[in-house]
């Protein structure tokens, strides 16, 4: 009896470590979107998908409705093949499109689907057929500075 008074603080100190442990879990599970929430995949074929990765955002008029669940090559067309899991309310006319958006300048990519005016949806599987891949900021900034280099124009 002395032995397990003696030893009470260890093993509360221990139940108190493990329920935190169990509540950051629950609250990374939830923020990441494994909520068990239903949901649908469309893809999406982008020429360049860069900054964008499994797990980025999906978002409708700056809204998350849904991740990047999966992204491959396409062998033959040399496309990024991406796959898109959008919460299950969430119904698009069947011509929206997609396109890859930064946040700002240093923040991260994520993918903004833009819905179209059609009354047919899209559903689990099809394909969204116009996309626009990520913009090359450095190589914009480059071309900016080798134009702005000075052509002679004559002035001093």
């Amino acid at each position: 009896m002395a032995m397990m008074r003696e030893h009470a603080g260890e093993a509360l100190a221990g139940l108190v470590v493990v329920a935190v442990a169990a509540w950051f879990l629950l609250f990374a599970w939830n923020r990441t979107g494994g909520t068990g929430t239903d949901s649908y995949e469309l893809v999406a074929r982008f020429p360049n998908v860069a900054g964008v990765s499994v797990g980025s955002d999906v978002r409708v008029s700056g809204m998350k409705v849904g991740r990047v669940s999966g992204q491959r090559l396409d062998p033959e067309t040399f496309e990024a093949v991406v796959t898109l899991s959008l919460d299950s309310k969430v119904k698009l006319p069947s011509d929206s499109s997609a396109a890859i958006t930064s946040e700002s300048l240093l923040g991260g990519s994520y993918v903004a689907l833009i819905p179209g005016g059609e009354e047919g949806t899209l559903g689990p599987g099809d394909e969204i057929l116009e996309t626009q891949g990520a913009t090359d900021l450095m190589g914009l900034v480059g071309s900016f500075i080798n134009r702005s280099g000075g052509s002679g124009s004559g002035a001093p």
